[in-house]
């Protein structure tokens, strides 16, 4: 009796290996749709008799929006991002599985982070508790990036500086954010907020030296 090949052909392997990708991928456009919709589910809503009433609760609550807004942005961000890099992802292995999971981890946190921003008491442990998070989840993608590298995830057509950039980009605002932790307990908010606010320029530097760098 003739005996049957245990494994599939290269072909069938390949796509196999690349349809896992795209179901982590959708997988992970899934998630990321439920973190922006636990976002709005969260904010107040503004109440009152009158129209003076209701813009004075609006106001009343505009830390809440402009946490939501902040958070949209970041988390659109961190999908833009993720996206930009498994477009060129081929195959997957079980640490990228896993990383991918922890990063998408932060990415639910970030709507009770949020809520714990806006709340009463001490600043410095809610906003901390925030920027831990971006931390992780920007820490957690320089993870997947090295990973994809390493293990040569990718296919054969990607652009030579891609993931180089996206590397810079999450260390960048790993730092950015770790240093504003610190910072939140020796000043005020406002001066924790502008560490935040000085991330598009960290990013802009690093993009400067690194783009001399490979001249």
């Amino acid at each position: 009796m003739a005996t049957h090949a245990c494994h599939q052909p290269d072909g069938e392997a390949g796509l196999a290996r690349a349809a896992a990708a795209e179901r982590l991928t959708v997988f992970v456009d899934a998630v990321i749709a439920i973190a922006l919709t636990l976002l709005a589910l969260e904010l107040p809503v503004p109440t009152g008799d009158t129209t003076d009433a209701m813009l004075g609760s609006a106001l009343a609550h505009g830390k809440e929006y402009l946490a939501f807004a902040l958070s949209f942005v970041v988390i659109s961000a961190h999908w833009h991002a993720h996206h930009e890099i498994f477009r060129y992802v081929h195959s997957l292995s079980g640490r990228l599985t896993s990383l991918t999971l922890l990063w998408l981890f932060m990415q639910i946190l970030m709507p009770f982070a949020t809520r714990v921003l806006t709340a009463e008491g001490a600043f410095p442990p809610r906003f901390s508790l925030y920027a831990l998070v971006q931390v992780l989840a920007s820490a957690s993608f320089a993870l997947i990036i090295r990973e994809i590298r390493r293990e040569h995830l990718y296919r054969t057509d990607v652009p030579p500086r891609v993931f180089a950039q996206s590397l810079v980009r999450s260390i960048c605002l790993a730092a950015v954010f770790g240093v504003s932790v610190p910072v939140s307990f020796v000043t005020t908010s406002t001066g924790a907020y502008l560490c935040w606010l000085a991330a598009p320029i960290v990013l802009a530097v690093a993009r400067g030296i690194q783009g001399r760098a490979v001249r």
